[in-house]
């Protein structure tokens, strides 16, 4: 992917709750010989595909495997605690990790949080998945705090969520695998996450582009002149009581006032 070889196609990895579409949009625009291929891994798998060649660059959640790929963080989620519609969290607009003290909270093997202390009282048992551990929430089984975006993965009717602003958030970020150089196509796709303009862009989507405006030469201005060469005399402005301007001929003259 360095120097002048240009692979067939980008592949772009992502974890559940991510939503590339806008970003795969705008890369069809500016690189369309060069198809984007997404490719969706389990959050947990993530950093094993980018290192195993599974996939160019990824939307992936930390932790970030900073041994062996490169990362830009992009943003924080906001982390909320999904319930049944019926239950008492369903009161109040968010919660905090001391309202969950006596219950029970489900902590999924595949969970991306990062927990000094899990909040609650632990399950006899740890669901494999997240989507296991929303059955058990609907279920009636105990409680499950997960990114928000994740919550809006797996909505039901019967389920609803809160926010938790004291709970860790959880880091989404840009990762591709380490190299002496960053790869031009990883470099296009950061440019279009980062919201950089086609004319600002470091690779072949500027190359592809048209000419900055900024960078076009300016069009000399036309130059307008009368058939015959002779410049107009311009035309006399009407004063405002009708008569034209000074001197003879400049326009038309009122009608004389009657003597008594």
């Amino acid at each position: 992917m360095t120097g002048s070889h240009v692979p067939p196609s980008f592949r772009l990895a992502y974890v559940p709750g991510m939503t590339p579409g806008k970003w795969v949009r705008v890369w069809n625009e500016r690189l369309p010989d060069v198809p984007l291929e997404l490719v969706a891994v389990p959050a947990a798998e993530a950093n094993g595909v980018l290192r195993d060649g599974g996939a160019d660059a990824g939307l992936v959640r930390t932790p970030f495997d900073r041994g062996a790929l490169s990362a830009i963080p992009l943003y924080t989620e906001t982390t909320v605690v999904l319930v049944p519609k019926d239950h008492l969290v369903t009161a109040v607009d968010e919660v905090s990790l001391a309202d969950l003290a006596d219950e029970i909270v489900l902590h999924p093997l595949d969970d991306t949080l990062e927990w000094e202390h899990p909040p609650g009282r632990p399950a006899l048992e740890r669901p494999a998945t997240t989507a296991d551990a929303v059955e058990l929430v609907a279920a009636g089984i105990g409680l499950l705090l997960l990114p928000q975006s994740v919550a809006r993965l797996h909505h039901r009717r019967d389920l609803t969520y809160r926010p938790v602003p004291d709970a860790p958030g959880s880091g989404v970020g840009l990762s591709w695998p380490l190299a002496d150089e960053t790869p031009e196509l990883v470099e296009e796709f950061i440019g279009i996450v980062r919201g950089r303009t086609v004319n600002s862009t470091r690779g072949r989507g500027r190359a592809q582009g048209a000419e900055p405006a900024a960078e076009r030469p300016a069009p000399a201005a036309a130059k307008h002149k009368p058939a015959g060469g002779t410049p107009k005399r311009p035309t006399p402005r009407r004063g405002a009581g009708g008569s034209g301007g000074s001197g003879s001929g400049g326009g038309r003259r009122g009608k004389p006032r009657r003597r008594s």
